[in-house]
């Protein structure tokens, strides 16, 4: 019997759960809809400044506005020295 109650509780916390992520994913749903969302800045790993995305070879990277660092995300690298065939960078990391 007590397995019963135990069971029956699962089921219910589970319900309780689910319910509450699909009104979480609705509510983050339509905050991106609405484009109130504002691009999310990231701490520099080196310094106090914040990391700007920015464009370089249509390839986009990270720029640190205070120590001018240049951060990569994964593939990113690999992406800089396919185009940089014969130059520093290819020959270094290539």
């Amino acid at each position: 019997m007590a397995l019963e109650f135990d069971e029956r509780g699962r089921a219910r916390e589970n319900e309780y759960f689910r319910r509450k992520e699909v009104e979480l994913l609705a509510k983050m749903k339509a905050k991106l809809e609405s484009g109130d969302s504002a691009p999310t800045e990231l701490d520099c790993p080196k310094c106090e400044g914040k990391l700007h995305e920015t464009n370089f070879e249509n390839i986009t990277i990270d720029v640190c506005n205070r120590c001018h660092g240049v951060w990569l995300d994964a593939g990113e690298l690999a992406q800089v020295t396919q185009r940089d065939e014969g130059g520093w960078i290819g020959r270094i990391f290539g």
